[in-house]
């Protein structure tokens, strides 16, 4: 499957919540309990986009996954670092699309003087 990887959009928000919504109601990785609206979804990504990357990968015309940066503390030392979140569709897990928004989500970061990443990361079992 030929993929692309682009700037999310905030017009991509039904897409990529639809992502998201599996993982809020099937398991633990999320840290929340209910799924966001689509209005609030809309307004994370139009806050994030303000000063981190959101990225989309896409194949068949078809958003199948996503990540963004977010701030990973807010004192003035941890200006170079940030948060990373990454999410693919469900049933598309162990096909190396993490890895490839991962690298490009890597390097924008790298653009914006960002070197140290750091991810929350929940295994429920």
């Amino acid at each position: 499957m030929k993929t692309n990887i682009r700037n999310a959009r905030v017009s991509d928000a039904e897409a990529i919540l639809g992502i998201y919504a599996y993982y809020v109601k099937n398991t633990a990785i999320s840290f929340e309990y209910d799924v966001p609206t689509l209005e609030e979804f809309r307004l994370r990504i139009q806050n994030t986009i303000k000063n981190y990357p959101y990225i989309v990968i896409e194949g068949d015309e078809k958003i199948l996954g996503y990540a963004y940066a977010g701030a990973f503390k807010t004192r003035a030392a941890y200006s170079h670092s940030a948060e990373t979140t990454i999410y693919v569709e469900h049933s598309l897990k162990k096909c190396g699309l993490g890895k490839l928004l991962y690298a490009a989500l890597e390097e924008k970061l790298k653009v914006q003087g960002i070197l140290n990443l750091y991810a929350c990361i929940s295994y429920p079992e």
